[in-house]
């Protein structure tokens, strides 16, 4: 069978490619492989009706192998993470981030960091052969029991990095009808701030749906109609962020990241004074980290390479333009919640207004070309293409970049190109798809 995980997590629809004869061989295998009698697995889930579901089975499979699950019911993906660290148990989190309700996912963590490609790798060949793992008798079967206790500890630790930034803050949250709805109102008040709360009445279906980071319309429309500071939405398990500044003006990872890197940059705690972004992040936050005297380093796109590569080369701040983003001195995952608070701090401190701090990282034009073809994965091998890439590349020198790389799911081949100057880089876009649609089909 192929491959399941992808770049995070197992996903996809329910009912067809996430069913719960998969959901109760991965808790059979993650117990297996990670776990042993007597110890337990934890299991945290969005507000998807099928989550419930596919708790139960992956509850089912766990206690098949002797290990107890640990049922914390609705909890953001970082707060499942923060637990499993905390705890030093491995967790599987039931979510599909920021799709819409009819998917869901299975994602699987180990001691407080989310499981790497060797490790998936064990699973998928315990999923291929179940017959692999043993059946317990009766009286050697785990347990399922319930501890809520999770998010207590979870918001003690958010409370602890936010201090009193949130005092007397005028602030909108756009909880996406998931699982933010379960702590970030509560958290915020508690904080000091007085806060508008959207979409914070999940019913199974309504999660993402028109809200949350994907769809902020609604938000930025209340907050420069309140006249409110900025504005706050999470996804569907809240491990993303995107904001709004007080005039509902977007703001998303790639300005997060820079109005943070610029923050820890002055004040000294921005490790190796390195900011790791993924190949879709806009030139202009490498401009003004640049300017400021940091640097910045390109992964793939992935929060796992980004994560990888701020191991590597000991980096405290990294992410994605989406607002999937990484304070590595705070967690092991993106946070969508600490990074709201680590943007409100930079926002105190500076005693400037969010547009202010969203408009010192600039974004250079950028043009996406996505060309179909039959042939994605021969882009590299063409000859002509390939001297038209380079042709192009030395055209823009260095006023800009180009970035081509086969869709993962579609017969088509991605042409991003970006710079100073948006008629240059249009025509250079549509003269390379043009040609990639000659060459490849």
């Amino acid at each position: 069978m192929g491959r399941r995980f992808g770049t995070d997590g197992i996903r996809g629809v329910v009912g067809s490619d996430i069913t719960a004869a998969l959901a109760l061989d991965l808790g059979r295998a993650v117990a297996h492989r990670f776990g042993e009698p007597g110890s337990s697995v934890l299991i945290g889930r969005d507000t998807r009706r099928s989550g419930e579901m596919l708790s139960a089975a992956l509850s089912a499979g766990i206690t098949t192998t002797g290990v107890d699950a640990v049922d914390l019911g609705v909890v953001t993906t970082p707060c499942l993470v923060h637990a499993s660290g905390e705890e030093g148990l491995p967790a599987i989190m039931v979510s599909a981030s920021h799709n819409a309700a009819p998917d869901n996912g299975l994602k699987v963590v180990i001691d407080g960091r989310k499981a790497v490609a060797a490790e998936e790798d064990t699973l998928e060949e315990l999923l291929d052969d179940p017959s692999a793992i043993g059946h317990r008798p009766n009286a050697e079967l785990g347990r399922v029991r319930s501890d809520r206790g999770a998010a207590a500890s979870y918001q003690r630790h958010l409370a602890d990095i936010a201090g009193d930034a949130f005092e007397g803050l005028r602030l909108a949250i756009d909880c996406a009808n998931g699982s933010a709805s379960q702590v970030a109102p509560e958290l915020f008040r508690a904080l000091g701030a007085e806060v508008t709360v959207l979409f914070d009445a999940p019913d199974g279906t309504n999660i993402n749906r028109g809200c949350g980071s994907t769809h902020p319309e609604r938000l930025a429309e209340t907050v420069s109609a309140a006249g409110l500071d900025l504005g706050l939405a999470f996804d569907g398990d809240a491990d993303r962020l995107i904001a709004v500044d007080e005039r509902g003006g977007l703001v998303d990872g790639d300005a997060v990241m820079g109005i943070c890197a610029l923050a820890r940059l002055a004040d000294g705690t921005l490790r190796n004074n390195l900011l790791v972004v993924t190949v879709m992040s806009n030139g202009g936050l490498d401009r003004a980290v640049r300017a400021a005297g940091g640097r910045m380093v390109r992964t793939p796109v992935g929060d796992r390479h980004v994560f990888e590569a701020m191991e590597r080369d000991d980096a405290v701040l990294g992410g994605e333009q989406s607002g999937h983003i990484i304070f590595r001195d705070r967690a092991t995952t993106g946070d969508g919640l600490v990074t709201g608070i680590e943007l409100v701090r930079a926002l105190r401190s500076s005693g400037r207004p969010l547009s202010e701090l969203a408009g010192r990282i600039p974004r250079l034009p950028q043009v996406v070309i996505n060309s179909v073809v039959s042939r994605r994965d021969e882009w590299q091998a063409d000859p002509e293409l390939s001297t038209a890439i380079e042709r192009a590349t030395t055209e823009l020198g260095d006023r800009g970049r180009i970035l081509v790389r086969p869709s993962g799911t579609e017969p088509k081949i991605r042409i991003m190109v970006e710079g100073d100057e948006a008629a240059e880089i249009e025509r250079i876009a549509r003269e390379l798809a043009t040609l990639a649609a000659a060459r490849l089909n």
